[in-house]
């Protein structure tokens, strides 16, 4: 088994050892950073804004960081509190394909990775974005006709320095 990279790095870097992708984020202070980060860059964005039109919950980077400090190896939050996988792919399906807004989706992220100081050279940067791609292109974009279709039941995805855990 490989150890994960190891640096020394402000705010959000890898301090080193065999640490979860969620500590090596900063935890939830960390994630709660990033999540305000790219959701700034999102309401920026003419396209992906729409998603938000609606409106959104008052917590919504609290939750969100939730979730992903649960799905990076953090601890069970968000299904503790919130809901489980099938109630997160609900809400991001029936819309239809919309392949340009998970584009830019994914380019206000490397932009809020920045924004929270992770530089290109540090590894956990490249873990993250490689875990929001997947999690845009795949899990939250696979039912597009309906949320109806989305089945009951399903756990959140669990991600390491390696990839999805399977």
């Amino acid at each position: 088994m490989r150890a994960e990279p190891s640096c020394e790095s402000g705010g959000l870097g890898i301090l080193g050892g065999m640490q979860s992708v969620y500590e090596a984020a900063g935890g939830s202070e960390g994630l709660v950073r990033l999540a305000e980060a790219w959701h700034r860059q999102v309401m920026g964005d003419e396209i992906v804004s729409h998603a938000f039109s609606h409106g959104f919950h008052p917590q919504h980077s609290e939750r969100l960081a939730a979730y992903w400090a649960e799905a990076l190896g953090g601890p069970a939050a968000y299904s503790g509190t919130y809901g489980d996988q099938t109630s997160v792919v609900r809400i991001h399906s029936g819309n239809g394909p919309h392949e340009e807004m998970d584009r830019r989706a994914i380019a206000c992220f490397e932009q809020a990775l920045e924004d929270v100081g992770l530089s290109a050279s540090d590894p956990v940067r490249q873990v993250l974005l490689d875990y929001f791609t997947w999690a845009t292109t795949t899990t939250m974009s696979r039912y597009h006709e309906s949320a109806a279709d989305v089945p009951e039941g399903l756990s959140i995805p669990r991600w390491s320095w390696h990839g999805l855990q399977r």
